[in-house]
């Protein structure tokens, strides 16, 4: 026997472990111009796999991963496979039957997905019993919440309602803000463009983007309490500096003492998208132009945070 087949073959954690405990300021990744040391890598893992573990993710359990090339792919896999959860990744580009699918035949428990997953996620969440927890990720950052957290509001607008942008963007900040106080909340504001703030905590926020003359809009109102803390256990921000990288959100539960049903919610949306933009809103399928709005914005969202 060669002293080559006695050598003992390690997995992808603890060869990670030791790389990052005998030579920790070796480079693990190359990602835009960053060099991620395997300590830092080993350090970030370990942060989702407890931030997994506090959300109740246990050993054996289906962690769906749905991530670009980014290190926080890199961070959720040696996380989930640190607990000793099973991951399960699948490719960015899947639509809603592939995902529904994937997620329905492993059991997944918990999927970390982009965060223009979300609404694509709500509808279909009541065919995954199984799945209790959603980790939506930014571009740097990972935020654990649970979708009943956020209201995420898509629209498509006609082209000439965006020609002047300014007036787009005033049209529906307006908008929004009528929707925080049709849901109780007192003394909110609009001026800062793209977000909807109360004492200068932002309750919601929106962004615009114009694609083949038509106006798409994606905006998120906060229903329950995010915890910014959760961004640090898994992205370490120095003490000195983190009011600046995470600023203060406020919700509408926070606001008022209740979290608003989701009937409530939805109602109160489609009346003041009706009354703002002088529209009507039916139930029905998505016309082609419409459709093709939707999955635009859709591919758009990621880019636009």
């Amino acid at each position: 026997m060669s002293a080559e087949s006695n050598k003992k073959v390690l997995g992808l954690v603890p060869s990670i472990e030791r790389w990052a405990a005998s030579l920790p300021d070796a480079v693990a990744l190359h990602f835009e111009g960053e060099a991620i040391t395997y300590e830092q890598l080993n350090l970030r893992a370990n942060q989702v796999a407890n931030g997994l573990q506090g959300l109740g993710v246990e050993k054996g359990d289906r962690v769906a991963i749905t991530l670009p090339n980014t290190p926080e792919f890199v961070y959720a896999l040696v996380g989930t496979l640190k607990l000793g959860a099973v991951a399960v990744p699948f490719n960015t580009l899947y639509k809603g039957g592939e995902i529904l699918h994937i997620l329905k035949d492993s059991g997944a428990k918990c999927l970390i997905a982009l965060t223009n997953f979300a609404p694509m996620i709500n509808e279909i969440m009541p065919e995954l019993p199984a799945l209790e927890q959603v980790i939506l990720t930014g571009e740097r950052n990972l935020l654990f919440a649970h979708p009943e957290s956020t209201a995420f509001i898509q629209l498509v607008l006609p082209g000439d309602l965006i020609r002047n942008v300014d007036k787009a963007y005033e049209k529906m900040g307006h908008t929004l803000l009528k929707i925080i106080v049709d849901l109780g909340v007192k003394d909110a504001w609009y001026k800062h463009r793209g977000s909807i703030r109360v004492r200068g905590e932002k309750i919601a926020s929106f962004v615009i983007s114009e694609v083949e003359g038509m106006g798409l809009v994606n905006a998120v109102v906060f229903l329950g309490p995010l915890d910014t803390r959760d961004f640090l256990r898994v992205v370490w921000v120095p003490p000195e500096i983190r009011d600046k990288v995470v600023e203060p959100l406020s919700s509408v539960q926070q606001e008022t003492g209740k979290r608003p049903l989701w009937d409530q919610v939805k109602e109160t949306v489609q009346a003041a998208i009706q009354r703002g933009f002088q529209v009507e809103i039916k139930e029905g399928s998505m016309l082609r132009d419409e459709l093709f709005g939707y999955e635009k914005l859709r591919s758009l969202a990621y880019k636009a945070r």
